[in-house]
């Protein structure tokens, strides 16, 4: 099996890694790599820079904005935006919600929201999870009810990422409670500042704050919000979920944390009586989790290959959104005995003289592996996600 890519994309990756080196904000990656939060100011600085090069929407055909790259090329920016340590893209625009609306909006909706998705200058949060609908998304009772040209939305949407950041969400609504509950379903979008909307902040384990609590009352929204048909609602969150799900690969950021692990355990000096674990014990572990960085690439590559045609992932999305997130969390395990390694050995007055300044890593480290805890909850959990490929994957 050839896993190389055609040499003459090799010239992409160097323009891609050439304009993160030289025209990227720096001040943002000086930030990311010492671990800050970004303000919203930053996300948007961020991420209007790859508007402008119109890389920001980098899997949108160009008919709706995108650069029309081949998923190789897709492949290959998202590589190498996470080498050059830049955040990640915030997914609920470009992502999540720009291919809704660009496969089953209508032109006006269109027209009024991929432009700002694409260039960055606009913000998206996505409500889904509610405080009695999580992984069972279909249970949700946030109301819809029609009022003449408008819907008047009241509920509360939970676990919200980025809503802290973001101008616009996009909502999964019960407008009826009559048919089978999938059926009563429908997707709606709403400006988050307006009366009647109150975000609240739910600062999560790593001391961060990314997730929100967001209540509406009363809060009307024109009807030509809506995407698609009232009621079709749950059968446009699936084709979300689909891209959802594979966007947690993020190949290019596990192997660069796994470098630094690397690096950072061949700073902390052998021998002495000062020791958590065994040296052969934690190579080896580290190794068995670059092999899985491996497999799980070429799962992605395999599931992209399946899409070139412009599709949606189906169920199999489900397989990579459980390699890709226990992955990540063994990553940030390392993290931990790293730290707690080279904690025991300061302590013990064993460390080398030059190895006082290389500590920096274990307070971002550590946080990392707590937010990093959450991954295989969020974005349906990993049981859920075993029972999809049970039922649809396998048959059974």
């Amino acid at each position: 099996m050839n896993l190389d890519f055609d040499p003459a994309l090799e010239q992409f990756r160097e323009d891609v890694r050439s304009w993160f080196a030289h025209e990227y904000p720096k001040d943002i990656l000086e930030k990311v790599a010492r671990g800050e939060s970004l303000t919203t100011p930053d996300v948007r600085r961020a991420e209007m820079a790859l508007g402008a090069k119109g890389w920001l929407a980098s899997a949108w055909p160009k008919e709706h904005g995108g650069p029309g790259w081949s998923i190789e090329e897709q492949y290959i920016f998202d590589e190498e935006l996470e080498r050059a340590g830049a955040p990640t893209v915030t997914p609920m625009g470009v992502v999540y919600v720009g291919p809704v609306v660009y496969t089953f909006g209508s032109e006006e909706q269109k027209a009024r929201w991929l432009p700002g998705i694409a260039d960055g200058s606009v913000g998206w949060a996505q409500g889904y999870s509610e405080p009695e609908a999580g992984s069972d998304l279909a249970s949700l009772q946030f109301s819809a009810v029609q009022d003449g040209d408008e819907y008047v939305l009241n509920g509360t949407k939970i676990w919200t990422s980025a809503a802290n950041h973001a101008d616009w969400i996009f909502l999964l609504t019960r407008t009826s409670q009559e048919a089978k509950k999938q059926l009563g379903i429908t997707f709606i979008c709403a400006e988050l500042d307006q009366p009647g909307v109150t975000v609240k902040p739910i600062i999560s384990i790593d001391g961060k704050y990314h997730l929100s609590q967001v209540d509406f009352v009363d809060v009307r929204v024109p009807v030509s919000n809506r995407i698609g048909e009232e009621g079709k609602g749950w059968t446009y969150s699936q084709y979300l979920l689909g891209n959802e799900r594979t966007s947690y690969a993020r190949i290019g950021g596990k192997r660069a944390q796994l470098a630094n692990i690397r690096a950072i355990a061949s700073h902390i000096p052998t021998g002495g009586n000062a020791r958590l674990i065994d040296e052969r014990a934690f190579a080896a572990r580290l190794s068995a989790v670059e092999m899985k960085v491996d497999a799980l690439e070429i799962t992605v590559l395999r599931v992209l290959s399946a899409v070139s045609d412009g599709g949606a992932p189906g169920k199999e999305a489900s397989i990579l959104k459980i390699m890709a997130t226990e992955t990540a969390q063994e990553i940030t395990e390392l993290f931990w005995v790293a730290a707690a390694e080279h904690g025991l050995r300061k302590f013990a007055d064993s460390v080398s003289p030059d190895w006082t300044g290389h500590n920096a890593f274990a307070a971002p480290g550590i946080a990392t592996y707590f937010g990093t805890r959450a991954q295989s909850i969020y974005g349906g959990t990993n049981e859920i996600q075993r029972n999809i490929i049970a039922k649809h994957v396998l048959g059974l």
